[in-house]
């Protein structure tokens, strides 16, 4: 099986390649194809894969490419992991948010929504070369905003693109382990749209464990979402969210912790990673080594100005663990290729719904199996509580049916389809509204070229507080983006 990288020299890709290194069963990929714009990156990538493999005498072939038709053709999975503007990019986002006052985190607010405006375009044209080179092929897509811009392909390839995110697979872990649940099996109601979900019932057999969470102190500060968000904010709304909901949550704190960080979260990954590209341009560099390191400092610090307006202190060791974005994407394409029916939350249009009574998680968590997945089997036929039926054909009544959301969906070689869960209801489903409305505005915009459009989605959103303020911000972000100068009709 033939897979392509698309953000081939980007640091992460060494975590996917060493997923496909455990996976020794008929049908693996047996070719890797590593596309990025810039050779220097590729080729240190490159080094750091070659030294993953070096006792590994059936890894997967690895080649290098700048020609992106070259990358795609032939394929029989592409992931798109680009980063239009690279780091310096997001560092730009953050600097021109935080100077009106604003959150500016990569997909979150007005920075998700600079992100957006300029990598839609340039995911649309990868969508449409995958149409035209390799249309059998699936491409399940890592780029952020991951929800909004699988949408945008989606127009493009239909039901053959499929985003993935690996933080609610850790959040699902964490609770389930904290309960006494085996994260192997455990089944999950988790819904919501990417970086703006709720974990709303854990089950284990028929029953949902997650009420006594919240019924015991002890337990429910004892994980990183409860720490971070607090025991009574968590007992108020009777659900665990997505550690991305602090940004709304607590937006006034996070934005003053951000203002008085020495640096920028995309500012400190920018230097950290210009540091482990430019010492790996030296050949005596042990490459593997180099990034090993670099990634423990990358992990450690993740969030850390939110850690720090909640007052929740460093990351514990288990919340080191990588939440497995990677093992997620080799769960999805398994189940694809093999027909092997596994359980996965995933970010997938929200029309095309199973019906009747399934079960809601199941491997998505991850269990005691060599690479942390393991097939569905009977565990679909289980049951899902009462009122979490789809409605009409959509998994979430609130939204139409091509709108992407981030569900637990089955997956088999028909490709994933949205499982039942809990319909949202106030204020969940108030704010699952208004950032939809946010990303069509920013797909009409990419689409379209107009500037009103772009105005309406920062104007639109939660967390920018004045039409005056979204003016501005698009003006600050033309100024520093020469991308974005796309966006001059009304």
């Amino acid at each position: 099986m033939r897979l392509t990288i698309l953000g081939g020299g980007g640091f992460r890709v060494p975590m996917v390649y060493g997923a496909l290194l455990r996976d020794h069963a008929a049908g693996r990929v047996t070719h890797l194809t590593l596309h990025d714009i810039d050779p220097a990156r590729l080729a240190a990538v490159a080094r750091v894969l070659a030294d993953q493999a070096a006792d590994v005498p059936d890894a997967p072939e690895v080649r290098t490419t700048t020609d992106l038709d070259d990358a795609i053709r032939g394929a029989d999975f592409v992931f798109s992991a680009i980063r239009v503007g690279g780091l310096a990019g997001r560092a730009a986002d953050e600097r021109v948010a935080l100077a009106e006052g604003v959150l500016g985190q990569e997909t979150v607010g007005a920075g998700g929504i600079a992100y957006g405006l300029r990598t839609v375009p340039v995911a649309v044209d990868i969508a449409r070369r995958v149409a035209r080179l390799a249309p059998d092929a699936w491409v399940i897509n890592f780029t952020n905003p991951a929800g909004l811009v699988t949408e945008a392909m989606a127009a493009h390839l239909g039901r053959r693109v499929v985003g993935i995110c690996d933080s609610p697979v850790g959040l699902g872990r964490r609770v389930a382990r904290v309960l006494g649940a085996d994260p192997g099996s455990a089944r999950l109601d988790y819904v919501g749209l990417n970086h703006l979900g709720w974990l709303r019932g854990l089950y284990v057999g028929e029953q949902d464990v997650l009420p006594r969470l919240f019924d015991d102190e002890r337990l429910l500060t004892s994980f990183e979402e409860g720490r971070l968000f607090g025991a009574e904010w968590l007992r108020s709304i009777r659900s665990v969210p997505n550690e991305y909901l602090h940004y709304y949550y607590f937006n006034r704190e996070t934005v003053a912790a951000y203002q008085q960080a020495e640096q920028t979260r995309g500012a400190f990954l920018h230097d950290q990673q210009a540091r482990f590209y430019d010492e790996m341009a030296h050949p005596s560099t042990p490459a593997l080594a180099a990034w090993d390191r670099t990634r423990a400092e990358r992990e450690a610090t993740y969030m850390a100005e939110n850690r720090e307006a909640a007052g929740a202190g460093e990351r514990e060791a288990d919340d080191l663990e990588s939440g497995g974005y990677e093992n997620v994407a080799l769960a999805l394409m398994r189940a694809i290729a093999r027909d092997e029916s596994a359980t996965l939350i995933l970010n997938v249009p929200n029309g095309n719904a199973v019906g009747g009574s399934v079960a809601l998680g199941g491997s998505a968590l991850g269990g005691n199996t060599p690479d942390g997945y393991a097939p569905d089997g009977d565990a679909l036929d289980g049951h899902a509580p009462d009122g979490h039926a789809s409605a009409g054909g959509r998994t979430l009544a609130v939204l139409d049916e091509a709108a992407v959301i981030e569900v637990p969906c089955r997956v088999d070689a028909n490709g994933p389809r949205p499982l039942p869960v809990s319909q949202l209801t106030g204020h969940e489903a108030a704010l699952v509204s208004a950032v939809k409305a946010v990303e069509r505005s920013v797909l009409e915009a990419a689409e379209s070229g107009s500037a009103r459009a772009a105005v309406r989605a920062f104007a639109l959103h939660p967390l920018v507080d004045s039409v005056n303020v979204a003016g501005r911000l698009l003006d600050g972000y033309r100024d520093v983006h020469p991308g974005l100068g796309y966006l001059t009709k009304s």
